[in-house]
């Protein structure tokens, strides 16, 4: 015997290798009727997928159980997502279930995460996009059914936390063939109107009921809006496309509400400690800047002229006490009387004090006496070069060289024709 032989687990993981390469197994949607369902101790869920051509057998792990949001009982119509792979011990392949939803709504679901991964990859949801939501908004706009539960509360809960916020209502279908096209509608002509933020959103529903909120038009036009949009459609277990779009998302129209309106007693309270925190720093800054006058008050005082006058003054005030001690003792040695000694010192001070000015006197005729200035006022000239040097001797200038003669009331300029030495001067040199 020349062909290969080999083991039944060879075989089976030969099968499984294959099975894993194909691509078109990894992930595939597959519909068909729940049989031999089974909820297993473990959390397992086994079941299995039948029609008119044929069965497969399926499991869904407990740790995928979490997106099941209904009980999977026998009969139903579902569509499984996941993957078909082998199971080697039983030498059989079966589905290995991520997601289960009822037939009814599968196509649905299929047509929502083909849109999501679409708009996923063009950035739709990108996270720089994203606008934040005013702390203090006063301006609320709201896109939904004029009548229902989600524009009630979204009313009341606002009023209560402000009762001076605004709301512009945009009465949108909501749920219908035409209601994709009104909402759009809505969040434009609310954009237009220049509020501080715009809601978008309605109550639960099914699948079908919140279908509007998963169009692409809607989408783009939350994505377009330049108001920060906060999307709040159905319940908290409920998400659509205009979630993910969306500039905020709440889980229900009560907390976009929330999120919308600011606590306006908090706001009080917030600008009173603001008021007292303000008045506590402009208090402590015109104390400091107090303290700092003061201080350069003082250091001016210290350094005036006034306080050194003063201090002379009083100076002069001790000295003036001590010498009028000094002349009662030597009036009490000789004898006399205190007037008398006090007018002779003045007179001494007094001729001491003119003798003093007459010498000044003196000296000031005899400073103007040897000023140039005085000389030129009598005809004399102060004659110096370009340079401004005083010109003492004819060997100081050459012939064509400017020079400057200072009179009485101006400066005459000329230039030296001609040198002459004087004969006094020769004669002394001789």
């Amino acid at each position: 015997m020349n062909q290969s032989v080999y083991s039944v687990g060879q075989i089976n993981q030969y099968i499984k290798r294959m099975v894993q390469q194909d691509f078109l197994l990894s992930s595939v949607y597959v519909k068909g009727e729940v049989s031999n369902c089974k909820y297993h101790t473990s959390g397992h869920l086994y079941f299995s997928l039948k029609d008119h051509t044929g069965v497969i057998k399926c499991i869904m792990f407990s740790g995928n159980r979490g997106g099941l949001k209904f009980q999977l009982e026998e009969g139903q119509k579902v569509i499984v997502l996941g993957k078909v792979d082998v199971y080697e011990v039983g030498g059989q392949y079966q589905l290995y279930a991520r997601e289960i939803v009822l037939e009814g709504t599968g196509l649905l679901y299929q047509r929502y995460e083909q849109l999501k991964k679409e708009l996923e990859e063009r950035g739709l949801f990108d996270a720089m996009y994203k606008q934040p939501i005013p702390a203090y908004a006063t301006k609320i706009g709201v896109c939904t059914a004029g009548t229902g539960a989600a524009i009630h509360d979204i009313i009341t809960v606002s009023k209560r936390r402000n009762p001076y916020v605004q709301i512009y209502l945009y009465p949108a279908l909501v749920q219908g063939a035409e209601a994709a096209k009104d909402i759009v509608n809505g969040i434009r002509c609310l954009d237009r109107m220049d509020l501080d933020v715009i809601i978008v959103g309605r109550g639960g529903g099914s699948i079908e009921d919140l279908w509007a909120f998963n169009e692409e038009i809607v989408a783009q036009a939350i994505f377009d809006c330049r108001t920060p949009v906060i999307s709040a459609v159905g319940h908290e277990t409920d998400t659509t496309i205009a979630d993910f779009v969306a500039d905020k998302r709440a889980a229900t129209p009560s907390a976009a509400a929330e999120i919308a309106s600011f606590e306006y007693a908090e706001f009080e309270n917030k600008l009173y400690v603001f008021r007292q925190t303000l008045r506590y720093h402009i208090n402590a800054q015109m104390e400091q800047r107090r303290s700092k006058t003061v201080n350069y008050e003082n250091i001016l005082a210290r350094y005036s002229p006034q306080n050194r006058l003063e201090t002379r003054r009083q100076h002069l005030s001790e000295l003036e006490t001590k010498l009028q001690e000094r002349f009662y003792l030597k009036l009490d040695a000789h004898k006399q009387k205190p007037l008398v000694f006090v007018e002779q010192l003045k007179m001494q001070f007094q001729e001491q004090l003119r003798i003093c000015r007459h010498r000044m006197e003196i000296y000031a005729e005899k400073m103007k006496g040897l000023s140039p200035l005085n000389k030129i006022t009598r005809g004399f000239g102060f004659l110096s070069d370009s340079s401004g040097t005083p010109v003492h001797t004819i060997n100081q200038i050459s012939v064509g060289e400017p020079i400057d003669i200072m009179i009485q009331d101006g400066t005459i300029k000329t230039v030296v024709k001609e040198k002459e030495p004087a004969a006094l001067f020769q004669e002394e040199d001789c």
